[in-house]
């Protein structure tokens, strides 16, 4: 259960066009991982956050992480870098070990088709991956996958959806 006055987790690029970790401290945390950060920050998290903290404590998690295959900001996917920022990039890995560093932990794959939006997204989620293999997590997915054999975005999942395992180097062999 979360904890009725909440521990904030907030890290952002110095003019914060790029987010790279937003959540609410707890021991054992739920960490999501959506494509790129919108708006959110603390005490004003959009449609998607709020998705995830539900899941977290319906789920019974005692936190929430929500991170991102990629750090940008933008309210809109198409406005995406049409080529990756590696400063960006390289940042946003620092900081997913960091995290995954400390304790196991749940990875919730839940970024849906717009990792399809740019060419350098799946390498990103490569390098993620690639990373979480040095520490104790275990990736879920909530719900069904895709058509496509995607992750489902939080947004569009029924409140009654349950984690089952996701085959992250499956996933990524396609």
């Amino acid at each position: 259960m979360i904890s009725p006055e909440p521990t904030w987790l907030y890290e952002t690029s110095t003019h914060d066009r790029a987010r790279y970790v937003l959540g609410i401290q707890g021991d054992n945390p739920l960490i999501c991982f959506g494509i790129n950060p919108s708006t959110a920050r603390p005490g004003q998290i959009d449609g998607t956050v709020r998705c995830v903290e539900r899941a977290a404590d319906r789920l019974g998690y005692s936190g929430w992480i929500m991170l991102n295959v990629y750090p940008q900001r933008a309210t809109n996917p198409n406005d995406l870098h049409k080529r990756i920022n590696r400063s960006y990039h390289q940042q946003n890995l620092q900081h997913i070990e960091t995290l995954l560093a400390v304790r196991p932990v749940t990875v919730w794959a839940a970024w849906g088709t717009l990792i399809e939006k740019r060419k350098y997204l799946l390498p990103c989620l490569h390098d993620i991956y690639q990373l979480s293999q040095h520490y104790s997590c275990r990736w879920v997915s909530i719900g069904q996958v895709t058509k496509q054999g995607h992750p489902h975005h939080p947004l569009y999942l029924p409140n009654s959806a349950l984690p089952q395992s996701f085959p992250m180097k499956e996933y990524l062999q396609r």
